[in-house]
Parts: C-alpha cells; structure tokens; sequence
C-alpha cells in the first residue's frame, strides 16, 4: 500500500481528503505541523507529500525546504496545498522546493492527477 504523508492542521481538511485518498487505496499518514511532518517523513519515508502551507510551529514552506536538504527525504514528491490561489503562492511554494502546487479546497479529481503523475500509475498500488 502506497504511503501518502498529509501535513495539515485543519481537522475538517484531514478527514475529508484522508478518507477520500483512502478509498482510492492509500495509506494516509497525519502530520499536524511543519516539524511533525519532517519527522514523520524521515521516519515513515512516504511516497509523496501533500503540504498545506499555512501550519503551526513551523510553516509549509520552511518544512519543505528542510525536507529537500535532507539526504533522506529530498526526492519525496511534495504537492503543496494552499487556499490561497494567488500566483505568487504557487511560485513562493515552487521556489522552496515544492514539485507542485493544488488549491483548497481541493478538487479531487484534479489532486489524483498530480499524484498520479509523481507516483506513475494510474491507481494506488
């Protein structure tokens, strides 16, 4: 079962996009900030991040730059998440690493391409 790391502190965001990416055959793992996600990451070794940029402790952007200057981590995919669909955003997120950018709330079908794309298949092993 692929592992998908899902950093977000909304409670309502988690459940719905876990449960949906769960139905798809996901094993959906929960960060609830910037450096829970890294740890989480390091240890579990996800097959793709999605990063909401706006968390606690320690934001999106500076959790991706630490995980893309870790040998370990560098080549997880991470698709940021924002609410905020200003182009500037998705450049900033791009800028720190991040290999794409999605809106919240996030159009599903629109999310599973991207994923899709990073984990080169068209259904969750």
């Amino acid at each position: 079962m692929t592992k998908i790391l899902y950093v977000e502190d909304n409670e309502d965001n988690i459940y719905m996009l876990s449960r949906r990416l769960k139905r798809k055959g996901f094993e959906v793992i929960i960060a609830g900030d910037g450096v829970a996600g890294i740890e989480t990451a390091r240890r579990e070794q996800p097959a793709l991040i999605l990063m909401d940029l706006s968390l606690p402790t320690m934001d999106g952007w500076e959790a991706t730059r630490q995980l893309k200057a870790l040998e370990e981590t560098m080549a997880i995919p991470i698709i940021a998440l924002s609410a905020h669909a200003l182009e500037g955003e998705r450049q900033k997120a791009l800028d720190a690493g991040c290999d794409d950018f999605d809106t919240k709330p996030v159009e599903f079908a629109r999310l599973m391409g991207k994923i899709q794309v990073f984990l080169g298949s068209g259904d969750a092993p």
